[in-house]
């Protein structure tokens, strides 16, 4: 019995009208739903709906499932997934590449950054931006604050041109540019028990007493160590919910000098001990090893290394 194959579904060109279409499906695919990606797309969830039903009938595939369970890919989904980043990755690769033939830079940049730089003092992801629009006033930065671990892998797969992320086991796939050493203290909010005490009455004995936010992402064996002496009643995902405990009154915490800098000069945080206990942070600009050659990418690279000097 000879067994009949199914048509090949997507028979022809791909048209605008399907690119538009997958672009309305990664969106829904990277915000979890369509009612979460109404704002990200600027179109009604009907229209998302309608768009994603399209598509599906122009694949012949289901490609999620959506109702009253909630928003979820189906097997072959995720494959379409995948397929639309390499299909798109291709084709902004395709445009950034016609562009570089031009002395104008035009296209996109895509960066990922740790949260709570913006603060850092030697402001060197921002100087470059800068000095880049004026080399390129057309081209359009799309920035993306996202965990470390997320924006590695977003530059290894090609959805970021760049990332910014604290150096804590270095992959090879990654090639690393040092851009800062970020140093963190403890400290403690006025109302805190610790707050009014002089560094004479200070002690570490002491300070291990009470009550410690600690950080729930990735550190270095070197920072887990100085966490490893403080009483852990509490954590936080990233360095803003740290400072909310602590300014509660009732938690001391680490937080880098520079995101701390705005409540110690109002007089409603203070370091303890800063001698004995602090740590550093490197960070560094990631880029994927070996990818194609991109102009913008390669000038914003420029850029960035000149402004260890301007800094």
């Amino acid at each position: 019995m000879s067994i009949k194959r199914k048509t090949p579904a997507l028979t022809g060109q791909i048209a605008d009208a399907d690119i538009r279409l997958l672009r309305i499906f990664k969106a829904v695919v990277e915000c979890g739903g369509f009612t979460a990606a109404e704002v990200d797309l600027n179109i009604s969830r009907a229209a998302i709906s309608s768009a994603m039903a399209d598509l599906e009938q122009r694949l012949s595939l289901r490609l999620c499932q959506r109702g009253r369970s909630g928003f979820s890919l189906t097997d072959e989904g995720r494959e379409v997934y995948a397929y639309c980043l390499q299909l798109l990755t291709a084709m902004e690769a395709f445009r950034t590449q016609v562009n570089s033939l031009h002395a104008h830079l035009k296209g996109e940049l895509n960066i990922g950054i740790t949260d709570n730089l913006v603060t850092m003092p030697r402001m060197r992801i921002t100087h470059a931006i800068s000095a880049l629009k004026e080399r390129g006033p057309d081209i359009h930065i799309n920035i993306r604050m996202t965990p470390p671990s997320e924006i590695e892998i977003a530059v290894l797969d090609g959805r970021l041109h760049l990332g910014v992320v604290p150096v804590l086991k270095p992959l090879p796939g990654l090639d690393y540019l040092p851009l800062y050493d970020e140093t963190s203290l403890l400290y403690c909010c006025k109302g805190h028990p610790l707050f009014e005490l002089v560094d004479s009455d200070l002690s570490l004995k002491l300070i291990e007493k009470h009550d410690a936010v600690v950080a729930a992402y990735a550190q270095t064996a070197e920072v887990r160590s100085q966490y490893q002496a403080l009483k852990a009643s509490a954590s936080a995902s990233d360095r803003e919910g740290i400072a909310f405990l602590i300014l509660t009154g009732r938690y001391i915490g680490y937080l880098p000098t520079h995101y701390a800098e705005r409540w110690l000069r109002e007089g409603q945080m203070r370091a303890l001990l800063p001698d004995q206990l602090q740590y550093i942070t490197q960070y560094a600009a990631i880029t994927r090893k070996g990818a194609r050659s991109n102009l913008i990418l390669d000038s914003y690279l420029e850029l960035l290394r000149d402004s260890e000097h301007q800094s």
